[in-house]
């Protein structure tokens, strides 16, 4: 492992082709692809499979889809042969990564790490193959280095390289304060790739710079530098913001299959190409057709449907994704869900917009009205175009829209 290999050593065959084809799809940057795709002929001539790792720090145990962007990428290498290894940062963890951050970053406790780490291993394990994936703590070996190997450790970069990085930068100039043991989380995050001798390194585009470290003490450890792939950061429901939970865009991949199946209905035609990238596991080619298919006149929306369909099945079944799909079109037909609220009124004969009024499907009379208009208010599913009618006593589902029920009992 230690020797450096003279380029074009192996032969770039087909399938080495196909396997690199596979390694950037959806990614952001791969860097140095001359080096990877060596390291993928090395690995099929020699029927050899190239550890690809993916460091995590458990800080919150719950993983939504923009996580799985990530863990799709390592599924389909798994795919390929390879050995991922699922690395949880129990010792960074300590530390705190300053990424992206313009403060410091509290450290967690043993119990919390052990705690999230249990639970974002199984919920992990919806998306990766266990039988190719090795769970490590890189605690196994930071611990044991103990000062002296950190002191020899810190010999081996600059402070004006760590000064490169962008939130680092920052920081110094805005004088905002940074502690020396946040230079030593880039650091200790490298020498991971070290003590794994890792051939690839995934991240997020905002981990560019760490990853980077991984591969210079690489080769100051006599080692064949690893490559780095970065993935893009999945856009959130609101079709703006990076997925996450402060933002309350994302879609939890332990959420109930009809609401899952929901939120993917709610995003933007444009976006979900975007989710298709990063999220399906369709051959690029099958992609390739259907974005034709609806640019020819298909209806976006089943394209979505397909999408929806397939991401709840993964995460729970094909059943609960049939069930969804039943439930969404029921309401699309107008159809009435079974959980609606329900409410008991007195002093029929009522008048239409008035009764949508005190249900609080409409804000205002004006806005009762506008609804009776456009044809959008129905009473046990029939349509309502009389701004005069008067509803008489008895009970009944009002409808406004595809979404808003509510039971009514109106009495004398």
């Amino acid at each position: 492992m230690t020797s450096h290999h003279t380029p074009n050593q192996y032969p770039v065959t087909p399938e080495v082709l196909e396997a690199l084809e596979q390694t950037k799809r959806g990614c952001e940057e791969l860097l140095v692809e001359s080096d990877w795709v060596q390291k993928l002929a090395r690995s099929i001539a020699n029927k050899q499979p190239l550890r690809i790792k993916l460091g995590l720090d458990p800080t919150a145990p719950d993983i939504h889809l923009g996580h799985t962007v990530v863990l799709n990428k390592l599924r389909q290498l798994q795919n390929l042969g390879h050995t991922v290894i699922f690395l949880i940062g129990d010792f960074t963890s300590m530390i705190g990564d300053p990424s992206g951050r313009n403060n410091t970053r509290p450290p967690l406790t043993k119990e919390e790490i052990a705690q999230n780490a249990k639970t974002y291993y199984q919920q992990a394990s919806l998306v990766l193959d266990p039988s190719r994936t090795e769970v490590r703590y890189n605690s196994e070996w930071c611990e044991p280095l103990g000062a002296s190997g950190m002191i020899q450790l810190a010999a081996k970069y600059t402070v004006a390289r760590m000064l490169e990085r962008d939130d680092f930068t920052k920081r110094y100039r805005g004088g905002i304060p940074i502690s020396v043991h946040e230079f030593l989380y880039p650091l200790m995050q490298g020498y991971d790739s070290v003590a794994l001798k890792s051939d690839l390194e995934l991240g997020g585009t905002d981990q560019k710079f760490n990853l980077l470290v991984g591969r210079e003490l690489q080769k100051e450890y006599g080692q064949e530098p690893q490559c780095i792939l970065t993935m893009p950061l999945l856009v959130g429901l609101d079709g703006f913001d990076k997925m996450s939970k402060s933002k309350g865009n994302y879609i939890g991949i332990t959420e109930p299959a009809n609401l899952m199946f929901a939120k993917i209905l709610s995003i933007s035609d444009e976006l979900m190409w975007s989710y298709y990238n990063l999220l399906s596991f369709q051959s690029i080619k099958d992609i390739d057709a259907l974005k034709l298919e609806v640019s020819q006149g298909k209806n976006p929306k089943d394209a979505k449907v397909a999408l929806a369909k397939e991401i709840v099945t993964r995460f729970h079944s094909a059943q609960d994704a049939e069930k969804a799909v039943e439930d969404f079109q029921l309401r699309a037909k107008g159809g009435i869900p079974d959980d609606i609220p329900e409410l008991s009124l007195s002093g029929a004969p009522l008048g239409i917009a008035q009764l949508l009024k005190i249900s609080q499907l409409a804000p205002s009379t004006s806005e009762a009205n506008r609804n009776i208009d456009q044809g959008g208010v129905k009473i046990d599913g029939t349509v309502i175009s009389d701004r005069a009618l008067q509803v008489d006593q008895g009970t009944f589902v009002l409808q406004v829209g595809k979404r808003k029920f509510v039971k009514i009992t109106l009495k004398k």
